[in-house]
């Protein structure tokens, strides 16, 4: 679902009983296109986050912190400066628009008492973050837009704010808005119009997915024409009407194989089997469960875009180079016919003679007796055509050998390739990024991304986690760390985890003093951390290697991250996402 204007009344409603009168305590910009508010309340400090992004736009009390840039862009700087220590007074949705006014009271330059809003355009890619002063002019934008951009309404520094163009419809949550004004409209009908459209065309600020569930209430299908729902299409638009003007939603998440698919304010019926509901305990949670993995990801991408790039053409070229490896290794099976026929010629040399194209000759490995046709170099001898043919057979044999060593040097690199990606798409913060932007430049590949410049690396990347019977879990979070982690910080009695046969991290679980064996259930518990952080999340029964980590070794000169052991154990589970949650330490 969009995050329309009924969700937005229902966030508005939620900041402002958590917020008026909080101070502004930090100003962050962890992305391009957003901003958090660390605001604190009633003893309290809350995350305000909006979201201005094309791919998502939304507005939110958020847990999730996500890192920060080292040097804070200049919107950033423009947010602090204006509102920095001021106090927030309260939000207003701007009619039953996608656009919130947030009212802060500050000081202005002189010092002086004054109030200053930020306003929050949270319309797709038409979203934008505007500061204006207490007459609403503009004194900062997130996004500029001039006449080159759009000839209907520009959005520039020193202008006085307006509100985006109304659309013509209604707003659904107008008092004027009767029960008698809707039937009105809706015989204006055609009755054959899906009365999904009908819904969608006429009011404003509601999502398809609102109005397909008043459509499937009223009907028992989504798909329903305007008669088929007629008889009770009021009644059921109504009802979802008062909820929102008495806020009195249910945050409510529909997941479809555990992974976030839409998000309502209210109870979804529209979904079968397949599908499972879930309510959170307030709408900041809920928008967190369903853009949190998806706001981070698309952060991720925009920092390591380039890494990206340079992995995903690297995969190409050894996947291309691979293909053409194998081609010319199975042109070598050509090789044992060119002896056969080396042989044959040899042994009848007594019956042939130069100026021959071609000779038929009896096949003594064969045992059924058949007969081969040689093509022959009339120009040449009879012994000048079999060397030709030995020649050819001891360069196959040649060939075969070095295009085997080179097609196993292609798949290690490969996998080599696929191990950096698995950690960049798990990677979480600048930090990571440049670890793994180190490793590639020791690896010979960051020469290609553009202005790199290897910095000063500090300790690499462990992630800490506690099982439940108290052990200390370490897991690498890219190769580098993998390396550090298997062969500088694990002890030769601890237990060492890896999933079988696929990118993922290093896990050690460490050992109590005196202790051999750690408890079954914290085996189990390392394993299933070791499957969560590996590309097999999500899957289940999930093979985990396991062994005492003196046991794995590292080959000189391998690439980051290759080890090799042998006589392990493998254990086969099924991480839970939210247990490794609980057991992560922060």
């Amino acid at each position: 679902m969009a995050f329309d204007a009924a969700m937005l009344h229902f966030v508005i409603d939620e900041i402002n009983q958590k917020l008026t009168g909080g101070k502004v305590d930090k100003i962050f910009q962890p992305g391009k296109e957003e901003a958090v508010f660390v605001i604190r309340c009633g003893g309290e400090e809350h995350r305000l986050n909006i979201s201005a992004g094309g791919n998502g736009s939304y507005m939110n009390l958020t847990s999730i912190k996500p890192e920060n840039p080292a040097t804070p862009p200049m919107f950033c700087m423009m947010l602090r400066k204006h509102f920095s220590g001021a106090r927030f007074a309260g939000a207003e949705q701007l009619g039953f628009e996608r656009a919130a006014r947030l009212t802060f009271d500050t000081h202005d330059d002189m010092g002086f008492p004054t109030q200053k809003h930020v306003i929050a355009e949270l319309m797709g890619r038409f979203s934008n973050i505007i500061i204006t002063d207490a007459s609403d002019k503009i004194i900062g934008v997130l996004k500029s837009v001039d006449f080159t951009t759009s000839e209907k309404r520009q959005v520039l520094t020193g202008m006085r704010y307006e509100l985006p163009p109304k659309q013509d419809k209604a707003d659904p949550t107008a008092e004027d808005l009767d029960e008698r004004a809707f039937k009105a409209m809706a015989a204006a009908e055609d009755p054959d119009r899906p009365a999904e459209k009908f819904i969608m065309s006429r009011f404003a600020g509601l999502a398809p997915l609102i109005a397909r569930e008043i459509v499937y209430r009223a009907a028992g299908k989504t798909d329903a024409t305007m008669r088929e729902a007629e008889r009770d299409l009021t009644a059921q638009f109504f009802k979802v009407i008062r909820l929102i003007r008495d806020t009195e939603g249910t945050p409510t998440v529909i997941k479809k194989n555990g992974v976030p698919a839409e998000y309502a304010f209210m109870d979804i019926r529209q979904y079968g089997q397949g599908y499972e509901k879930e309510t959170t305990d307030s709408f900041g949670k809920l928008i967190d469960v369903y853009y949190g993995e998806r706001s981070r990801e698309d952060r991720l991408h925009r920092k390591a875009a380039d890494v990206f790039r340079l992995l995903s053409n690297a995969e190409t070229r050894i996947l291309k180079k691979m293909d053409k490896q194998r081609a010319e290794l199975s042109d070598c099976d050509d090789g044992e016919k060119y002896k056969l026929w080396g042989d044959l010629i040899t042994a009848n040399i007594w019956q042939l003679e130069r100026g021959m194209k071609e000779c038929e000759l009896d096949n003594w490995y064969d045992e059924e007796g058949g007969k081969v046709k040689i093509p022959l170099d009339k120009r040449l001898s009879p012994q000048a055509n079999a060397q030709i043919y030995y020649k050819k057979y001891n360069k196959s044999k040649a060939a075969r050998i070095h295009l085997t060593e080179q097609l196993a040097a292609a798949e290690e690199e490969l996998a080599y390739v696929y191990t950096v990606l698995d950690a960049l798409t798990r990677a979480d913060g600048e930090k990571e990024l440049s670890e793994i932007r180190a490793e590639l430049w020791h690896s010979g590949y960051a020469s290609k991304m553009k202005n790199y410049t290897e910095k000063k690396q500090t300790a690499p990347s462990i992630a800490r986690y506690r099982t439940t019977d108290g052990h200390t879990v370490l897991c690498g979070r890219n190769n580098v760390a993998n390396d550090y982690l298997t062969t500088k910080v694990a002890a030769r009695s601890d237990w060492w985890f890896h999933v079988k046969n696929q990118p993922g991290s290093h896990v050690v679980l460490q050992c109590f003093e005196g202790e051999r064996d750690p408890s079954g259930e914290a085996f189990t518990e390392a394993a299933e951390i070791a499957a969560y952080n590996s590309k097999a999340r999500g899957g289940v029964m999930i093979p985990v290697d396991y062994i005492q980590a003196g046991r794995v070794k590292k080959p000189a000169g391998a690439k980051p991250g290759f080890v090799v052991y042998t006589t392990n154990w493998t254990a086969y589970v099924t991480p839970d996402e939210d247990r490794i949650a609980a057991m992560k330490q922060k």
